[in-house]
């Protein structure tokens, strides 16, 4: 069966001199002919203007754990329902989820829902937010402000799980519509992005700091640990050293392995020891909130109050064996404010993943 694309008006693009269009959603400014693609392979020239062709339309949509985004400090223990559509605005050699991100098949796109809709679901099944995530939410950013906005309606949060590689213009407006986001930091170096990610590393520097100085988004840091790419002392100390400097103790930090796929699968996967090597590197430069993920690591996961060095969340994967702050975020044994937006915890939704037929429901 043919799924037929959209042709959603999509923002940010201007027209050229020549009869052209250029694209102002994110660094790749891509300038297209009548019918050509972008980069991200999403957005189109059609009529002599500029149309989102995955609006409304999605590659699945399942409840998770909000640990899985990865959110750990973003209402612990809650479920989130999470969506992701087709491509992608960068080319990492390494993507674990390359069969959506990098996919040109609109076959793939096998739900259809409304903004209205996805909100409406997410209420009836007790969720607290609604993720953007498998494949970035930037390049579907329309179809994504319009759900958060419905959403926030019916006070449902948002999360971002993106490689925040966008221009300014547009990341104030699609932050303004995120309530949390997990920005991959894929590494540290420009010569990483540019070889290994097809972009720069500028760009999501200039996002975590805008983040930080000028919104009141939650937002947390991931850095896939790639064994001899990424993975140096050096590395790792010049990140850890910038994220303090320029963003403070308080953004919590994750440390992933990684695991051969793509077009990096002649790579071994990131033994848990290099993960701890990082974490231990970032808990002595000062950071408060460092933590390993894709491995089995209880310390590694566990959330510990910055003052005391009480374990106050601790975790097992997406599992929370126990749970230590009051409603307000506060340590309960020295009273330490612990940064990042809790409420009233009950009993967590764990580690399950359950798909979601939105024809369905």
């Amino acid at each position: 069966m043919t799924h037929p694309e959209s042709s959603y008006p999509a923002r940010w693009w201007h027209t050229l001199d020549d009869g052209r269009i250029q694209c102002d959603l994110c660094p790749r400014d891509c300038r297209l002919h009548e019918g050509q693609r972008g980069a991200c392979f999403v957005r189109r020239m059609l009529g002599g203007q500029m149309v989102l062709t995955t609006y409304g339309r999605s590659s699945g949509f399942c409840i998770d754990p909000i640990e899985k985004k990865p959110l750990n400090h973003f209402y612990p223990g809650s479920s989130v329902l999470s969506f992701g559509t087709a491509g992608c605005n960068l080319a990492c050699k390494f993507c674990q989820n390359w069969d959506i991100s990098k996919s040109k098949d609109m076959d793939r796109l096998m739900e259809s829902a409304s903004p209205e809709k996805i909100a409406q679901v997410a209420q009836n099944l007790g969720c607290k937010s609604v993720a953007f995530t498998y494949n970035d939410p930037v390049i579907f950013a329309e179809y994504a402000l319009d759900t958060a906005a419905a959403c926030r309606r019916l006070g449902i949060q948002t999360v971002a799980v993106t490689a925040g590689y966008l221009h300014r213009e547009a990341m104030v407006e699609f932050y303004a519509g995120m309530d949390a986001a997990n920005v991959d930091l894929k590494g540290f170096t420009d010569e990483f992005y540019i070889k290994y990610c097809a972009g720069r590393l500028q760009p999501i520097l200039d996002t975590l700091i805008y983040l930080k100085r000028e919104t009141h988004t939650w937002f947390e840091i991931t850095t896939l640990l790639i064994p001899t790419l990424n993975d140096s002392d050096a590395e790792i100390q010049a990140l850890v050293d910038w994220t303090g400097r320029e963003l403070g103790p308080d953004v919590p930090l994750h440390f992933t392995a990684f695991h051969p796929d793509w077009k990096l699968d002649n790579l071994p996967a990131t033994p848990p020891s290099t993960l701890q090597r990082a974490r231990k590197i970032a808990l002595d430069a000062g950071l408060h909130y460092v933590y390993t993920g894709n491995v089995h690591d209880r310390a590694g996961g566990t959330t510990f109050c910055p003052n005391c060095k009480a374990a106050l969340i601790e975790r097992d994967w997406y599992e929370i064996p126990a749970y230590h702050l009051d409603a307000s975020g506060h340590c309960p044994h020295c009273g330490e404010a612990i940064a990042g937006r809790f409420g009233h915890y009950e009993r967590p939704f764990g580690a399950q993943r359950i798909p979601v037929a939105m024809a369905r429901v």
